[in-house]
């Protein structure tokens, strides 16, 4: 039975073995075994239970009868599930957004912007390309779809990461972003929704895995 401090502590061990799998620090296909990650964390196995099936929610493990709990694949196949997901998703909340942004959404979308171009790590990047898609939907107020965005983010960065370790990563300013921006404040939802779908799909053809990835 989970007790609320098991439940507290086993959102901890999720939170921080799925940053370990987002930033590539488990690798794809990693064993996971309950004694030692209990070990880590000082805690029953039944925290860690719940951790892993936490985990396998958000697709970042995979649970086998005869293998145990491994560190879900990055393969060519989840990319572009991931990316069609995305392309889909994120259209249909900038399209309920849109009409509700306001001054300072865009100045929050702007600056996410910046910071972006600003960023000197693929860490920096990363968190501050999330906080843009983010900051693109946020006023659909649509609960349900903005969690399944951020879901889906998170697996995004997952592979844009293991990109930048095979192919390396440098600063570097992004026009796409500057152009949904631009068409927003325009009020041109269309363009800035067609620039969105374009930009979710040449990310998926950059961020393939390199074969010894897959």
């Amino acid at each position: 039975m989970m007790t609320d401090e098991n439940t507290t502590i086993a959102v901890r061990i999720a939170e921080s073995i799925g940053e370990r799998i987002i930033s590539g620090a488990l690798q794809p296909d990693a064993p996971l075994r309950q004694d030692h990650v209990a070990r880590e964390f000082n805690s029953s196995h039944v925290p860690v239970r719940e951790a892993f099936r936490q985990l396998e929610a958000r697709h970042l493990v995979v649970a086998e009868r005869r293998r145990g709990v491994r560190v879900a694949p990055l393969d060519t196949n989840s990319v572009k599930e991931i990316a069609e997901m995305r392309a889909a998703l994120e259209v249909v909340a900038l399209r309920n957004a849109a009409s509700k942004l306001t001054s300072a959404h865009l100045a929050r979308i702007e600056l996410s912007l910046i910071e972006a171009d600003n960023a000197q790590t693929i860490q920096e990047f990363e968190t501050a390309n999330r906080a843009f898609h983010h900051a693109l939907v946020a006023p659909c107020a649509m609960p349900r779809l903005l969690a399944s965005l951020d879901g889906l983010q998170l697996a995004n960065s997952r592979s844009v990461f293991a990109t930048a370790r095979s192919a390396g990563w440098q600063p570097r300013s992004n026009q796409d972003h500057r152009l949904i921006l631009r068409a927003l404040r325009a009020r041109n939802v269309d363009q800035a929704c067609n620039l969105l779908a374009r930009h979710i799909q040449t990310i998926e053809r950059l961020a393939l895995p390199a074969p010894d990835q897959e």
